[in-house]
Parts: C-alpha cells; sequence; structure tokens
C-alpha cells in the first residue's frame, strides 16, 4: 500500500527522532541536512526530495536500520513510495547505496573519508564495485543524481546544524505528485558538481 504525504510526515516527525545508526544525529537531522545540501547545490526539486526520503526505508524496515545487518534500506521503501513520486525521486534513492560502492572503487581517497559508521555499513553492502560493476552502475539512469544524492548523504551527520522545517521540504516533494515535476532547481545556486566535494 502507497504511503501517503501524511504518513511520510508521520514516519519523519516521529520514528525519525532516533539516532541515525551510528552517527551523531537523528534520523530525522539527517535527512533534513541532506536536503538542505541538496537544495543549496541548487537540484531540482525531485532530487531535493529523494535526499530528504533516500533513508525512509529504515524507519519502515522491520529491523529498524539496527546495527550489524543490512536493513536494504534503499529498497524498502520503494514500494511505498511509487505511485506517489515519479522515478526521478525513486531511483536516486534505489541507487543510492550503489553509489557509494562505485564512489569507493574509483576515487581514490573516498573510502578513507567516510565516517567509521559508514564503513562499517559498506561492508555488509558488498563493499566496493568490481571495475565492470562500476561501469555498470555508471551507466544506469539516474546514477549521476544518485551520486550527488550519495555526497549529500556523506556531509549530512553535523549535529546542532540549523536547517528549514520538515514542512519546507514536505511543500517540494508534494510539488512531485506527478510526471509533470518542475525540472528547475529550487535552491538559489547554481548546480556544481564540485558543490559537494568527498568528506575532509
Amino acid at each position: 500500500m502507497a504511503l501517503t504525504y501524511a504518513d511520510i510526515e508521520h514516519l519523519l516527525a516521529t520514528r525519525g527522532f532516533h539516532q541515525y545508526g551510528r552517527e551523531a544525529v537523528s534520523q530525522l537531522e539527517h535527512a533534513l541536512q541532506c536536503a538542505q545540501l541538496a537544495e543549496q547545490a541548487g537540484e531540482t526539486a525531485a532530487t531535493t526530495a529523494a535526499a530528504l526520503l533516500h533513508d525512509l526505508g529504515h524507519l519502515l524496515a522491520p529491523s529498524g536500520g539496527a546495527a550489524g545487518q543490512d536493513d536494504l534500506h534503499q529498497y524498502v521503501a520503494l514500494p511505498f513510495l511509487r505511485g506517489l513520486l515519479p522515478d526521478a525521486v525513486l531511483e536516486p534513492i534505489r541507487l543510492h547505496v550503489d553509489a557509494k560502492r562505485y564512489l569507493c572503487a574509483v576515487e581514490p581517497g573516498y573510502w578513507e573519508a567516510l565516517s567509521p559508521a559508514s564503513q562499517h555499513s559498506l561492508v555488509l553492502q558488498g563493499g566496493p564495485f568490481s571495475g565492470p560493476d562500476a561501469e555498470r552502475f555508471a551507466g544506469q539512469p539516474f546514477a549521476q543524481e544518485a551520486i550527488r544524492l550519495r555526497r549529500y548523504d556523506d556531509h549530512a551527520k553535523v549535529p546542532g546544524l540549523a536547517t528549514p522545517p520538515l514542512a519546507h521540504y514536505l511543500a517540494i516533494t508534494r510539488a512531485l505528485a506527478d510526471e509533470g515535476m518542475p525540472v528547475a532547481p529550487v535552491g538559489s545556486l547554481a548546480h556544481s558538481s564540485a558543490a559537494i566535494a568527498h568528506p575532509a
């Protein structure tokens, strides 16, 4: 059964207060920071919505993203969101874990810059891609959006960081209810591939 926007808001506003894995922020703080980074980079409304919702599967998975296991959160939310949001939102969500595996394979220093918690989850998620797997990933539709989302994901772990409220990003997400979604950036900054480098 598909989620409604009210369901999404409820999940984020209630279960979102749990700690984000082994990181120093909550699930909600992480989601808002990720969406804020996407918006500030001038991403489309679709990619900004994907940034907000990319870890919604943690809140839906039976394990709740428990440490020590891979809850396949990148897939869990998709059946609940399909029909509500377009592929331009769903596909970066589906691919954001593979984007980490890709970047670990092709970008020197990327793995070392990940947080310890993200390094740990990488092992559970299958480790860096092989060369052929990395090539296959890069050739998929929305792979570049997923890579950018991954970089926002990596940076969205700052305790106490001020962000716009959840209502701001839910309004952006609600605007994507059909395939006639806006394609213009929602942020004030022009997008640059260098806007978010790999974590320091």
